[in-house]
């Protein structure tokens, strides 16, 4: 009891100590209204979840982090404006988030010429950790630890052909630059197991109404529906499908773990299969601390994004480290820190062993998300052995 207290004791001098320095100023960029929001709204509270652990054992070098957070609403326009907002007026030495790719492609140029790093720690896109690179770029300050459409496509294909051996699939995708990146890459897989989806069908965001598209994939044989969009049209999808009473599967990118997909198709959703970077069970000590924090601190049973928020709070970690190596704020040493972190991080995704380096800017591999299916109104693991191999560390394969 006598150590207990003298640690709490000095946990309260080193943080007095911090709060005498002047702040260190991190972005957080994301969509916390409209129809993105609860994978922004989740990343951002994660992202402050971690932040009040950091600061509560006295911060980087005894300074505390000060979040800036702007709501960019999903729009590209706006994006670039908060960009600038953050580096120009707000002086930050870092932002975390990006949620859509429209966003993170228009906006990212802001933090690329002024040499601040952004981890993108929602944003898919293919290209997001690729559009600055070497030798057109000299560095690239661009980082991400979500997991790219790349490999969720190839995730997506590969249980749709190899497990399910389904061959008659249909795709459907939204028309922002997100949902036409993730028709490509599905394209891409399913042409290399020569597969040719007999439908591909899109649909605008607030399209609620799918029936027409749905008719004419049903009319072309379609075994299964493949998607790339976000949660209200998904759910939209979901829902008419079922009024049809047309029972093929669907699978798709992670959005389809939602809260708003999940509760808007209500039983529809169920069986929905897609690629998760974390799953909300509390099955090792490290995750257990965070959904009970998480619950506790927003008052809620269930993460409206438990994918946004775990890959949120790891980004605030990963930065963590990066300051405190660089020992500096300046954003030439907080990138290379980033690109040969010495220590590793223990997330909830995965434990970091150098999760990025000069070429490689990704910090999560195609062996470490795991297949999630909807079952009563949560995500649960789609795979018995996916589960069991949980409490196993899944680390980053070596680059080819």
């Amino acid at each position: 009891m006598l150590i207990r207290f003298a640690l709490l004791a000095l946990g309260a001098v080193t943080l007095a100590q911090a709060q005498s320095l002047a702040p260190i100023k991190v972005g957080v960029s994301g969509p916390f209204t409209g129809g993105s929001s609860p994978m922004g709204v989740s990343m951002r509270d994660a992202v402050r979840l971690a932040t009040k652990e950091i600061n509560e054992i006295g911060g980087v070098e005894g300074r505390l982090l000060e979040l800036v957070e702007r709501d960019d609403q999903a729009d590209p326009e706006l994006g670039v404006k908060v960009s600038r907002e953050l580096v120009e007026k707000e002086k930050v030495v870092a932002t975390l988030g990006f949620i859509n790719t429209g966003v993170a492609l228009a906006a990212q140029k802001v933090y690329q010429d002024a040499r601040i790093p952004v981890i993108n720690n929602v944003s898919t896109g293919a290209i997001i950790t690729r559009q600055f690179v070497p030798p057109k770029h000299p560095h690239n300050y661009v980082f991400r630890n979500s997991a790219g459409d790349l490999i969720q496509a190839e995730m997506i294909v590969a249980d749709t052909v190899d497990r399910r051996r389904l061959t008659k699939v249909a795709i459907f995708h939204d028309t922002t630059p997100y949902g036409q990146q993730g028709r490509e890459m599905l394209e891409k897989f399913l042409a290399q197991k020569n597969v040719k989806a007999v439908a591909v069908e899109s649909f605008n965001i607030g399209d609620r109404d799918m029936k027409a598209q749905l008719a004419r994939a049903r009319a072309a044989g379609a075994q299964i529906l493949l998607t790339y969009g976000i949660g209200p049209e998904l759910a939209a999808l979901a829902n008419d499908r079922a009024t049809m009473g047309w029972k093929v599967p669907i699978t798709g990118s992670w959005t389809l773990s939602l809260a708003n997909f999940i509760d808007a198709a209500g039983r529809n959703a169920d069986g929905a299969r897609m690629p998760q970077t974390f799953i909300e069970e509390a099955n090792n000590l490290r995750r257990t601390a965070f959904i009970i924090a998480y619950h506790r601190s927003y008052g809620v049973k269930r993460m409206a994004s438990a994918v946004s928020a775990a890959q949120g709070y790891d980004s605030v970690w990963l930065l963590y480290a990066a300051l405190r190596q660089a020992k500096s704020t300046e954003g030439e040493k907080l990138r290379a820190a980033l690109e040969d972190l010495h220590k590793p991080i223990y997330g909830v995704i995965t434990s970091y062993h150098q999760p990025f380096n000069a070429k490689d800017h990704e910090a999560i591999t195609l062996n470490m998300p795991v297949m999630g299916e909807v079952r009563g109104g949560r995500v649960v693991y789609a795979y018995d052995e996916d589960e069991r191999k949980s409490l196993l560390e899944r680390k980053k394969l070596a680059a080819n």
